[in-house]
């Protein structure tokens, strides 16, 4: 195996060198090392968006991402002399981890290449499961240049994160038991950032119903293959929750699978996959990262498209920092009308912010905090506004606190989240 091919050479045929004959070969070949992850119906997902939707939990994997599968496939294939040597990639995500847990597992040396504005959590955890993390340069195109020079000065063996048959074989087992757990599932919609994952599940649900419609998502401020598909410019860039696929340049080798096979490809907005992953965690109590929701995102945004259909959706990566999942959370009660911070005008006079708690009281929405603001306004010396935070039980109740608040001859501001 030549794991230095990251794609194919012009005469080549992308279909010819990924086919689900490889993609069977993977599972054989992974049996037992990875899990076989649940592939349940969720009925209430199902109510919100008009169409019957049956999840795949990748999250459940080991290092909680699909991303182990391809990682292994590819480790298997190696020839002992590599194997000896040792293997190399450039990540600062679940590729990372998978490699590492893998590869330490089968007794070859793992090197990842990170940048330097990795978050350490992120280095922790693929140092933690056996990879050996060295960090170059400010951005991930820095770090995986500085990949393929120690590849060629150590004798490494670099293992692409998605750019690659075997990887892509891998990945592809998703499908294979995605569509033996439900046959007769009509649509998959799948998370696309280089394009391993989709390059794979494309090939195996074409072969087995030529008939049933691939969709891959993307993120709106990352819409590489979506541009590559259209032969479109487009920028890419910025801080997406869904940083698993904020890929700026697809795959040469999956871009020629997914433009053959994947029927479409839609953008999600943040605010959407923020929604998305709230969504799971309340409903399906299963934690998702960004790129992991964004298939829900997808039928969100568009229910028409969807309704009535039977659609898959792979929960491909669990891998979300706490402190920023505790904000999307936040977010979304937000956008909800659940929370709100309100910004009221008052005199600053004795009771005058005990006759305002006497409004919340009366509809019983709870108050979280209280801050008043008497220096930095624009308001008279004998002005102050104070900014509350609150929670109802739902957006009427919120309306209903605003309203009574302005109808006593309170200036109401409700303070928005973008």
């Amino acid at each position: 195996m030549n794991q230095q091919h990251d794609s194919t050479a012009p005469d080549e045929k992308a279909t010819a060198l990924l086919t689900i004959d490889h993609v069977r070969a993977a599972a054989a070949r992974i049996a037992g090392q990875v899990v076989e992850t649940p592939m349940l119906h969720s009925q209430t997902l199902s109510k919100i968006t008009g169409a019957d939707v049956w999840l795949k939990f990748e999250n459940l994997q080991f290092t909680a991402a699909y991303k182990e599968r391809g990682a292994l496939n590819a480790l298997l294939q190696l020839a002992e002399e590599q194997r000896a040597r040792g293997v190399i990639a450039a990540s600062a995500g679940n590729h990372s981890q998978g490699l590492s847990y893998h590869g330490t597992r089968l007794n070859v040396p793992v090197t990842i290449v990170m940048p330097k504005t990795t978050p350490t959590v992120k280095v922790m955890q693929t140092e933690s499961v056996g990879g050996m993390v060295e960090q170059f340069g400010e951005t991930f195109d820095e770090a995986y240049a500085h990949a393929r020079k120690l590849e060629r000065e150590r004798g490494l063996t670099f293992v692409h994160p998605f750019d690659h048959p075997h990887v892509a074989a891998g990945q592809g087992t998703v499908a294979l038991e995605m569509l033996e757990a439900k046959p007769d599932l009509d649509c998959l919609v799948v998370p696309i950032g280089g394009g391993g994952l989709m390059s794979g599940m494309a090939t195996v649900a074409k072969a087995l119903n030529p008939e049933i419609e691939m969709v891959g998502v993307q993120a709106k401020l990352f819409p590489s293959m979506y541009a590559h598909l259209r032969g479109e410019d487009m920028a890419c860039g910025g801080d997406t929750l869904a940083e698993g696929i904020a890929v700026k340049a697809p795959g040469a080798f999956t871009s020629q699978v997914i433009a053959e096979l994947v029927d479409e490809v839609l953008l999600v907005d943040e605010p959407t996959l923020e929604h998305a992953v709230s969504l799971l965690l309340q409903i399906e109590k299963t934690v998702v990262e960004g790129a992991g929701a964004a298939g829900l995102a997808a039928i969100l945004d568009n229910p028409e498209r969807f309704a009535g259909r039977k659609v898959g959706l792979v929960l491909c990566g669990g891998n979300i920092d706490t402190r920023l999942l505790a904000n999307v959370l936040l977010r979304d009660l937000v956008r909800s009308g659940r929370m709100a911070r309100l910004r009221i005008t008052l005199q600053d006079r004795p009771g005058a912010l005990f006759r305002v708690m006497g409004v919340f009281d009366a509809h019983n929405v709870n108050i979280l905090e209280i801050h008043h603001q008497r220096i930095f306004t624009s308001l008279p010396a004998k002005g102050l506004f104070t900014e509350i935070e609150c929670e109802a039980r739902d957006a009427n109740q919120m309306r209903g606190l605003v309203a009574a608040l302005r109808d006593k001859g309170y200036s109401v501001e409700e303070v928005a989240v973008d």
